[in-house]
């Protein structure tokens, strides 16, 4: 009974959505550019709104998925945040007022929330951990002392091993908004907390087993839990145990880099930059150490294609066909268009805040 209320529900939700229209009546006629501009929103906002409505019945009558469900939603997001800006770059005047996602307003109508809120509950539905998966009772105290534990091992002290830890709860938060062991709507090969493929785990724990023994003088209780969850998860896909899915994921492509963290504080003081930083270290690694490593990393500028492209194919100059356009960027403005970022590290903050 339950579900078929909630279906109902959701029905009657998506209906009236799809009943609104987006088109703001305008004293003065549009020009051509304007007009152009609106019916490319209008379009991108009608498709975004079938997807929501096919993907939910699929999931409230049981039909089969197709494989990477989550594609086709987020690319008809993509869409309604970019021909959105497109909008308000021609028209001004449509910029709203602010929404509770902390979107900039240029770039998203507040009055289209319930869409996003639909669009995480199917998201979270879809990337639903496995039955078998391995949660942890403290997956955020876990996250942190893992991250602090490791910045000891590779020798910071105490202040900057702290760091280190509200750094790798930002990069659960950014690579799964703190869900633990999910799967992944958009991708056959990023799997768990920390979204790793088989080859990352892999090195992730030969990197791990190099500093075990350092990790047993510092820490013998997280020690003797490592111990217990690399028996736990032996047989499985390990990366559906948060415990070694956070370890290996920090281990392969965060621990070498904690090392920089004195350095990284004093140029980023800010922790919700620092964190940026190190989500930077997953999308583009070398050019990030290539920036951390000049000597003067906020004016350090790329401007290969491919390097542009995978900052684009994660939300970073991202939307509308101004951001797009560019083809180079210093950090100092990769990190300021890492607003998509912002509120899941305002989260993590937050977490933070109540856990230490």
């Amino acid at each position: 009974m339950g579900q078929r209320c909630r279906a109902a529900a959701a029905t009657a939700v998506l209906g009236l959505l799809l009943l609104t229209t987006p088109a703001a009546s305008l004293a003065q006629p549009l020009t051509s550019t304007q007009a152009d501009t609106q019916a490319a929103y209008d379009r991108a906002l009608a498709d975004f709104k079938s997807i929501l409505a096919e993907r939910r019945r699929q999931i409230e009558t049981r039909q089969p998925l197709p494989n990477l469900p989550g594609q086709a939603l987020y690319l008809a997001r993509v869409a309604v945040i970019s021909t959105y800006k497109d909008l308000t770059d021609a028209m001004p005047s449509r910029i709203g007022k602010p929404n509770k996602f902390g979107i900039p307003p240029p770039y998203f109508d507040a009055a289209i929330e319930p869409l996003v809120d639909e669009y995480a509950d199917i998201f979270d539905i879809m990337e639903a951990p496995p039955a078998d998966a391995q949660n942890s009772a403290t997956p955020f105290k876990d996250v942190i002392d893992l991250g602090t534990a490791i910045a000891r091992a590779k020798g910071l002290a105490s202040k900057d091993a702290e760091a280190a830890g509200r750094i790798s709860l930002g990069l659960f938060y950014a690579e799964t908004n703190g869900k633990q062991n999910v799967r992944n709507a958009r991708s056959n090969t990023y799997m768990g907390s920390f979204q790793t493929g088989p080859s990352e785990d892999r090195n992730g724990q030969r990197k791990w087993a190099a500093i075990k023994g350092t990790i047993a003088t510092l820490d013998p209780a997280l020690s003797a839990r490592d111990d217990k969850e690399e028996a736990r998860s032996r047989g499985t896909d390990r990366r559906f145990n948060h415990w070694t899915n956070v370890r290996d994921g920090l281990m392969n492509a965060h621990a070498d880099l904690f090392r920089e963290i004195p350095t990284i504080v004093k140029t980023l003081p800010d922790p919700i930059d620092q964190m940026k930083l190190f989500e930077l270290i997953q999308i583009i690694p070398t050019p990030t150490r290539s920036a951390l490593s000049s000597g003067d990393l906020l004016d350090y500028r790329v401007s290969n294609p491919t390097v542009m492209k995978h900052l684009r194919n994660n939300s970073i100059f991202a939307f509308g066909k101004t951001d797009r356009a560019r083809s180079s960027a210093s950090f100092r403005e990769i990190l300021g268009a890492m607003w998509p970022f912002k509120r899941k590290f305002e989260k993590a903050m937050v977490k933070y805040a109540e856990i230490k």
